[in-house]
């Protein structure tokens, strides 16, 4: 394990909103990336947009990695539309995870609802496709991931793989609030027959370097050489909101991580987008080489980025 730190290269933003479209006034948030190309080179990248109500809903672009991340398609209506009213989902959704699954696609997504004794809710939901990605369908108008007697608080940002026939997660799963604006969070496993169904028994893979650090989000895990590589965002509680970096570890097993954030090999910018923070990395393998999509500055309100393995 950590054999070497990879060296990014920076292309700078590949995805920025579409201002003329209804859904896509504003942001560019939490890329994912279907692992199954479109063509050779072509990949096709899901992703939030919000829309004057700043509600957030799933559209994609398809980008050339042969060309720097160059768009060759993009939605023009969402895929993902916010669940009705008084659902879990109802005030915005957005992609965390794409797995596919023999002929179907199962696009994992956060559901937000607004809170009241604190800011805001948050749940993990699913989405099937069985036409190849063209359009989507809620499993359930519940959420997948819900509050439960070891978890009573957040739970979200569900990353899944397939792993010798086992679904394997890794999720955001909160530990409480520290005022009703700023809520902590790490990150726990969970297993499941099925993709649907999950159990899970509290356990942390990811847990806050020391008191001060605030929030640990949106997994991203590669099962490279028999070992588990894992990206996730990591904010301290320095001010009401605080930056994110970029984290990493690795496991042998997926659930027993040692974290090395030095191994992340990239950080934000001198000036510009992404000069502030860096968040929600996601990871593409092509031709040998890695390839980063990643939101900088606010969210991803500016779009997401592109970064190549040296």
């Amino acid at each position: 394990m950590f054999d070497r730190k990879i060296a990014w290269i920076k292309k700078g933003l590949i995805l920025e909103p579409r201002t003329s479209l209804w859904w896509n006034r504003t942001h560019i948030m939490a890329p994912t990336i279907d692992p199954q190309p479109v063509s050779e080179g072509c990949f096709k990248v899901y992703f939030g947009g919000r829309n004057d109500r700043n509600q957030t809903h799933v559209g994609w672009a398809i980008i050339d990695l042969r060309a720097d991340g160059r768009v060759v398609d993009w939605a023009e209506e969402p895929v993902l539309h916010p669940g009705r009213l008084g659902t879990f989902d109802d005030n915005g959704v957005v992609p965390n995870c794409l797995v596919n699954a023999g002929a179907k696609k199962y696009l994992y997504y956060v559901g937000f609802k607004p809170g009241g004794t604190t800011r805001m809710d948050l749940y993990g939901g699913l989405a099937i496709s069985s036409d190849g990605g063209r359009t989507y369908e809620r499993y359930s108008e519940a959420p997948i991931l819900d509050r439960t007697h070891l978890n009573p608080y957040i739970n979200t940002a569900p990353y899944v793989i397939l792993d010798g026939g086992l679904w394997r997660m890794w999720y955001v799963a909160g530990t409480g609030w520290r005022h009703r604006d700023t809520p902590r969070y790490n990150l726990q496993h969970a297993t499941s027959p099925d993709g649907i169904h999950w159990q899970r028994d509290g356990t942390v893979c990811i847990d806050f370097a020391d008191d001060r650090e605030n929030a640990l989000a949106r997994p991203f895990v590669l099962k490279e050489d028999g070992v588990y590589k894992m990206w996730f965002a990591h904010k301290g509680a320095g001010d009401e909101w605080g930056n994110y970096r970029l984290g990493y570890a690795e496991s042998e097993d997926g659930i027993n991580w040692i974290r090395r954030d030095d191994f992340v090999g990239i950080d934000v910018s001198p000036s510009g987008w992404d000069s502030e923070m860096m968040e929600y990395a996601v990871i593409a393998r092509y031709n040998g080489r890695r390839f980063m999509i990643y939101n900088g500055n606010a969210y991803g309100t500016w779009g997401a980025g592109l970064a190549v393995e040296a």
